[in-house]
Order: structure tokens, then C-alpha cells, then sequence
């Protein structure tokens, strides 16, 4: 049974940081990342890392968080962090952790585009920057 859990969301002024972590209870899997959904806007992939084949890590961002989010892995916990710096109101929405299998360490950015069909997903923790 594959379990996906978050923490450390919250409400942070604009240009400031928050730290999101995620844990996966259960088999490991190729890729983990974070996706966030605003309202009434399609869920969007932010970043992705490689978390299972291999010591060299190979994260990915979407354009809109490059150089401003960073994510990390914590492989013994199976976690994965996102930190987030300089945010902006944009960044405000429901982030989920989501898990894949299928893919290579090398193409997580390619799940991370295909929304990672097929991936197990948590709850959400909400983000809002004001």
C-alpha cells in the first residue's frame, strides 16, 4: 500500500520561504515531485527528483519555478523536500507529492511533464503567498 503524505505548508508574505516535505510509505519509485493546482487552473508539475536507481541526482523545475525552488531527497526517509524561495503570489495553490514508477532517474523531467501517469498521490497541503 503506497501512501504519499506532506507537510509545511501555510501562508507566507510575498518574497518570502516555505518548506513543503513529503514521505512515502511503501515500495520505492523511480520519480517523486511536486505538483500545485490554483483554482479554477489545471494542476501544474513544479519539480521533480529521482529517488530510486542511482547516487546522482537529476531534479527538474517547470520554467515558472526555476531558480527560485529547490528540490531535494532524503532516500533512508524516502522524503523529498521543496524548498521555496522569493514567492510570489503566483506560487499560491494546493501542492500535492506524487510518486511514479516506469521511468528511468535520467527522466523524471519527462514524468514530470506527463503529469506522472499512473503515480500515487497525497492530499495536498495548501500554499497561499499574499
Amino acid at each position: 500500500h503506497v501512501q504519499l503524505v506532506e507537510s509545511g505548508g501555510g501562508s507566507v508574505q510575498a518574497g518570502g520561504s516555505l518548506t513543503l516535505s513529503c514521505v512515502l510509505s511503501g515500495y520505492k519509485r523511480d520519480c517523486m515531485g511536486w505538483f500545485r493546482q490554483a483554482p479554477g487552473k489545471e494542476r501544474e508539475g513544479v519539480a521533480a527528483i529521482n529517488t530510486f536507481g542511482g547516487s546522482k541526482v537529476h531534479p527538474a523545475y517547470s520554467d515558472s519555478v526555476k531558480g527560485r525552488f529547490n528540490i531535494s531527497r532524503d532516500l533512508a526517509k524516502q522524503a523529498v523536500y521543496l524548498q521555496m524561495n522569493s514567492l510570489e503570489p503566483e506560487d499560491t495553490g494546493m501542492y500535492f507529492c506524487a510518486a511514479v514508477s516506469g521511468w528511468g532517474a535520467i527522466y523524471c523531467s519527462g514524468a514530470l511533464r506527463q503529469g506522472f501517469p499512473s503515480g500515487y498521490w497525497g492530499q495536498g497541503t495548501q500554499v497561499t503567498v499574499s
